[in-house]
């Protein structure tokens, strides 16, 4: 199968040192029913002797139905490509993974990171995760099953938690095939002191979408939560491929800066 237009784009913002990272492509990290699971790793240019922070990008979706809709994996898409080099770029390593299971596998992926850190060169006290779109859900039932394991979270033009009885996240997760895995979870139940960064595109057109990203975004801060939030008034889901602006290139930007801060300044 050819794959789809989407999964050829890179990011709208591409700096100069991000074409000097280093990329080890495939190592596998499991096996099941006989397929090899296998991670990718994004390494700034200059981190060969010591351990450094890293950034996962959780994923929501078995690549098994990824492929066939779309043609590749999911850490195969351009924009995961380029979201792997920014990360190295400012220093962190950035690990992207094919899933089959995507919450078993996505657990599984975290142990082998953890547990195979030395060799890696992973600093385990200095993870952030990453997620966009469909993928958040797994990646807030990562952090709520790991309360004290992440540095960070960021979150782009997400599907958030279901909340106060709606079910937007249960009928997407049906439509668009990723998993709901924290399906009654509440805001009470992820960590208090995680900073969390989260960008709405404000012409996103996936169906109900936004409306679980805006009651995320209520309860988080009626908890004070340590929350910094952007929104992008303008643009469509994935702006950070399909819109070509300075405005999103700046919110790329800033969470970069994001990630840097929480993970290396402290």
């Amino acid at each position: 199968m050819s794959r789809n237009e989407i999964t050829k784009k890179p990011l709208v913002y591409q700096p100069p040192e991000a074409a000097r990272v280093k990329i080890q492509r495939d190592l596998e990290y499991g096996i099941v029913d006989g397929r090899s699971l296998t991670l990718d790793l994004y390494r700034p240019p200059d981190s060969d002797q010591l351990p450094t922070p890293a950034v996962i990008f959780v994923s929501g979706y078995s690549d098994v139905g990824f492929e066939r809709m779309l043609g590749c994996k999911l850490k195969d898409m351009e924009s995961y490509v380029s979201w792997g080099k920014l990360a190295a770029s400012i220093g962190l390593t950035g690990i992207t993974y094919s899933a089959v299971e995507p919450v078993t596998d996505t657990i599984g992926l975290f142990d082998f990171v953890t547990q195979n850190a030395s060799s890696l060169k992973i600093d385990t006290q200095r993870i952030g995760i990453w997620s966009c779109s469909g993928n958040s859900p797994n990646a807030l039932s990562l952090l709520i099953q790991n309360r004290d394991a992440f540095k960070f979270a960021v979150f782009l033009y997400s599907v958030m938690m279901d909340l106060d009885g709606h079910d937007g996240t249960a009928q997407m997760s049906q439509q668009f095939g990723f998993v709901n895995s924290c399906a009654g979870r509440s805001i009470e139940d992820l960590p208090a002191k995680l900073p969390i960064f989260i960008a709405r595109a404000g012409e996103d057109a996936m169906p109900r979408l936004n409306e679980t990203l805006d009651r995320f975004l209520s309860q988080a801060v009626n908890r004070n939560l340590p929350v910094t939030f952007v929104n992008h008034p303008t643009a469509p889901h994935a702006f950070d491929v399909l819109d070509d602006s300075e405005t999103s290139r700046e919110i790329i930007k800033s969470i970069l800066a994001f990630m840097h801060f929480h993970n290396i300044s402290i």
